[in-house]
């Protein structure tokens, strides 16, 4: 294995969904570099269908967090755990491929920020987020139009202490077929 694929299975191995985050804002470069690694995932045909909207405005960051936090059903938990960059990805649900298309893209921006030293998670609940009136209205308010599915919110930004170890990997998880 030559020394750049061995980065990326390094990548692919050692990175960790975080929980705790430090307020301190990312830099615009680093990350313009984790949105542009989103533009490349891989989608049905070609079709592009998702879009990122990249959120670093702590007032609508936090009228997010609140109106996710709804969902979920608790008044007082932030779900983005104190993440200070929220990108949403929503995919067009007029493709068949949206749902798959919009996931390869949160996979990519995970990667790439742990690539830079970004921590990140995976947020649900965006789906039902953005088919709730003020999700729509946020929606509308940022010019986004048409019919996009929320498919999750990648929290971004420094971990506040160690990142955490991987679980043992389950039996049975893949078959051989020779």
């Amino acid at each position: 294995m030559n020394e750049v694929q061995n980065a990326v299975q390094n990548a692919l191995i050692s990175r960790r969904s975080v929980r705790s985050y430090k307020s301190d804002p990312l830099p615009r470069p680093v990350l313009e570099e984790i949105l542009e690694a989103g533009t490349y995932a891989a989608t049905g045909m070609n079709r592009q269908s998702p879009i990122m909207i990249a959120i670093t405005n702590k007032d609508l960051r936090d009228r997010l967090s609140a109106l996710n936090a709804k969902i979920m059903g608790s008044d007082r938990a932030d779900p983005f755990y104190g993440a200070p960059v929220v990108v949403i990805v929503l995919a067009e649900k007029k493709y068949p491929t949206y749902l798959y298309d919009g996931s390869l893209v949160m996979g990519n921006l995970m990667l790439a920020a742990h690539a830079h030293g970004i921590a990140s998670c995976w947020i649900h609940r965006a789906k039902e987020e953005f088919e709730l009136p003020e999700g729509k209205a946020i929606l509308a308010e940022l010019g986004i139009e048409g019919e996009f599915e929320g498919i999750g919110h990648c929290i971004l930004g420094y971990a506040e202490g160690d990142l955490p170890t991987a679980r043992e990997r389950k039996d049975g998880y893949v078959y051989w077929l020779e």
